[in-house]
C-alpha cells in the first residue's frame, strides 16, 4: 500500500542503508496486492467475492470485506487466494497506523499460510500462474512489514526470494496490466535510487536496470487498465508524483479521484488535502482536513492520532496565512501536544515547524517574550528546512508580520 518508510535514515551505517535500498528494489517489484484474473481463483463466486471484498478494503470497510474473503477461505479452504486477501486487511489497518505493532504476528501467520498453499498448488502445477501470484506477494508483503520493523536482513531475504517468482509469473503473462504495477514500481526505484544515492551503484549490479519514464507510463498504464491492481497503482503512482515528482497537478487528479470513489478511506483522504495544499488551493484544503478533524472527533475508524496531528497543522496553516493568529495558536499547540506523545524516536517536522509557527504568531501578537521561548525550542531541535536559520533570523529580529510570503511550500511529512 505505501512505500517503505525508514526511520532515523542519516544515522544508519552505509551497509545498513545498502540493505535497506537493495530490500527495497526487491519488494517493490513484487507488490501484487490486488493482482489477478478469474484464471487465479477457484471459480466465479470466489471472483465475485474478492471483486466485492477489494472496493471495501479500499473504502475502509475492513469488516466487511473480511467476511467477503471470508467466504473464498470457507469455500476453498486449500486455495491461497482467500486467505491471501483475508491478510489484506490487516495490513490495511497497519497501514493506517505504522506504529501499532499488534497486528504483526497474525499477519505474518496469514501469510505463511498463503505460501504453504501456494507451495503445494507448485508442487503440482509449477507454472500455475495463481499460486505465484500469491507466494510473490505473500513473501513481498512478509518483507515489507519487516522493512517497517527495521529488520533489514530478513526483509532483504525476503526480496531475494520474492523476485525469481514474479520474473516466472511475468514470463507466463507478460501482457497482464496488473502485473505492470510491480514491473512500473521497478522500473522507477530501479532508476531513481542510484541517481540520488551514486554510492549504491556497485551494489545493484546484479539487478536489471530502470527506466524512471517507462516505469511512470507502466503505473499509468496499471492505473487505468488494471482489473485488481488498477487502484493500487494509482495509490503509488500518486505518492511518487507527490513525493519525488513534485507533479502536483496531475497527483492531485488521481488523489481526487480516489477520494471520491472511495470516500472512507483515510488515507487516500489525507491525500486529496496534501495536493489541494500543494497547489495553493487553501480553501479546498481547509475544508478537507476539517472534516478529518470531525472524524477523528466522532471516532471513525482509521483516523488516528497521526490523522489529526498532519490535519490541525494544516488548518493551522491555513488559519496563519489569514491571520486569524489566535485560532492557528490553538491548533500549533494541539499538533505540538500529539507529537510529545507520537515522536518517540525522534523530533518530527510537524512538531518543529508548529514550534517556530508559535514564536512568530507571538511575535505578531507582540509578546516577544513568548516569541523568544518558542524560538529557542526550536534552536534546541533538530533542523528541518531551515527551521534553524529562521529561529536565529527572529531571535535576532522580531518576525515581520508584513513581510510573510502568503504561498508556503508544502511540507511533504512522510507518513
Amino acid at each position: 500500500m505505501t512505500g517503505i518508510f525508514v526511520k532515523n535514515w542519516n544515522g544508519l551505517p552505509n551497509k545498513a542503508k545498502t540493505c535497506v535500498l537493495i530490500a527495497g528494489l526487491l519488494l517493490l517489484s513484487v507488490i501484487v496486492q490486488q493482482t489477478g484474473n478469474a484464471q487465479w481463483l477457484p471459480d466465479w463466486r470466489a471472483e465475485q467475492h474478492v471483486q466485492e471484498g477489494i472496493e471495501l478494503v479500499y473504502n475502509y470497510q475492513l469488516d466487511s470485506a473480511r467476511t467477503k474473503f471470508q467466504k473464498v477461505v470457507d469455500r476453498h479452504p486449500e486455495h491461497p487466494g482467500g486467505h491471501f486477501f483475508v491478510a489484506m486487511v490487516d495490513w490495511m489497518r497497519i497501514l493506517v497506523n505504522l506504529e501499532d505493532t499488534s497486528l504483526d504476528e497474525r499477519f505474518y501467520e496469514q501469510l505463511e499460510r498463503v505460501i504453504d498453499l501456494s507451495d503445494k498448488i507448485l508442487d503440482r502445477r509449477s507454472h500455475d500462474i495463481g499460486a505465484l501470484f500469491f507466494k510473490g506477494g505473500a513473501i513481498g508483503f512478509r518483507g515489507r512489514l519487516r522493512a517497517h520493523r527495521e529488520q533489514w536482513v530478513r526483509a532483504a531475504n525476503d526480496g531475494r526470494r520474492a523476485l525469481p517468482i514474479v520474473r516466472k509469473a511475468k514470463r507466463l503473462s507478460p501482457d497482464n496490466a496488473d502485473i505492470m504495477l510491480g514491473e512500473g514500481i521497478y522500473n522507477y526505484y530501479a532508476a531513481v535510487i542510484p541517481e540520488m544515492l551514486p554510492w549504491v551503484r556497485p551494489f545493484l549490479i546484479f539487478f536489471p536496470s530502470g527506466d524512471k519514464e517507462e516505469g511512470l507510463e507502466q503505473l499509468r498504464t496499471a492505473s487505468k487498465e488494471g482489473r485488481y491492481a488498477g487502484i493500487e497503482s494509482a495509490y503509488f503512482l500518486m505518492q511518487i508524483l507527490y513525493f519525488n515528482e513534485n507533479k502536483y497537478r496531475e497527483g492531485f487528479e488521481i488523489s481526487q479521484m480516489l477520494y471520491e470513489r472511495f470516500p472512507g478511506n483515510p488515507l487516500f483522504h489525507r491525500y486529496y488535502g496534501r495536493f489541494n495544499v500543494a497547489l495553493g488551493r487553501w480553501d479546498e484544503a481547509y475544508k478537507t482536513f476539517s472534516s478529518v478533524i470531525d472524524r477523528y472527533n466522532e471516532g471513525v475508524e482509521g483516523y488516528n492520532t497521526h490523522a489529526i496531528r498532519e490535519a490541525k497543522y494544516y488548518v493551522g496553516q491555513y488559519l496563519f496565512n489569514r491571520n486569524k493568529l489566535e485560532e492557528a495558536l490553538d491548533h500549533y499547540a494541539a499538533v505540538i501536544e500529539y507529537s510529545n506523545e507520537l515522536d518517540t524516536d525522534n523530533q518530527s517536522g510537524f512538531i518543529i515547524l508548529a514550534t517556530l509557527r508559535t514564536g512568530m504568531i507571538y511575535d505578531a501578537l507582540e509578546q516577544r517574550e513568548r516569541a523568544l521561548e518558542y524560538y529557542r525550542k526550536v534552536r534546541s531541535m533538530d533542523d528541518y528546512q531551515g527551521s534553524r536559520n529562521l529561529a536565529d533570523r527572529y531571535i535576532q529580529n522580531p518576525y515581520n508580520r508584513g513581510g510573510m510570503v502568503r504561498e508556503i511550500k508544502p511540507n511533504k511529512f512522510s507518513e
